[in-house]
């Protein structure tokens, strides 16, 4: 049995306040629609701003037929988008920070990508660091913990004595 509980005027003045400061600092969409040409989802902003996102990296979209991607709505509050026959559903907020879908989602797409991309960045102070560890005999090797009768000991300790 399902227990029901009625909102008093307070509680729902409450929610309406929320509401409005979510609002006021989140995220909201006024439009969104396809963009077959470029194969990206775009997002109008009820700010102004609009985002565009290449249609892979959205889970439960990607790799569906562009006619259905095309039957993007906005969810009246304008935090979500829906999309019926995908029986897809992905918030505005998450997308405007860069969450395409689940963690798992987003780790089979290798959401650390930026992450990838700044270790592969190339600038003067780490050449320079990589030419050193490389007259060095690159990166050093860590050190082996070895356990004598009770006592931690480097294996580096022990080899030296």
């Amino acid at each position: 049995m399902v227990k029901q509980h009625s909102v008093t005027d307070t509680e729902a003045a409450a929610i309406v306040e929320r509401t409005a400061q979510k609002d006021a600092v989140e995220p909201r969409a006024q439009a969104a629609s396809y963009d077959a040409a470029t194969d990206k989802l775009v997002v109008e902003l009820r700010n102004g701003v609009e985002l565009r996102i290449p249609t892979r990296f959205l889970q439960g979209v990607a790799g569906a037929a562009p006619e259905l991607i095309a039957k993007v709505q906005v969810r009246p509050s304008g935090h979500g988008l829906h999309w019926e026959e995908l029986d897809a559903d992905l918030t505005v907020p998450a997308l405007a920070a860069g969450i395409f879908g689940s963690q798992a989602w987003m780790h089979r797409l290798g959401a650390s990508e930026g992450a990838r991309q700044l270790g592969r960045v190339t600038s003067v102070r780490k050449s320079k660091a990589a030419r050193a560890n490389g007259a060095r005999g690159g990166r050093p090797r860590k050190a082996a913990v070895v356990q004598i009768s009770g006592t931690q000991v480097l294996s580096a300790q022990l080899q030296a004595k």
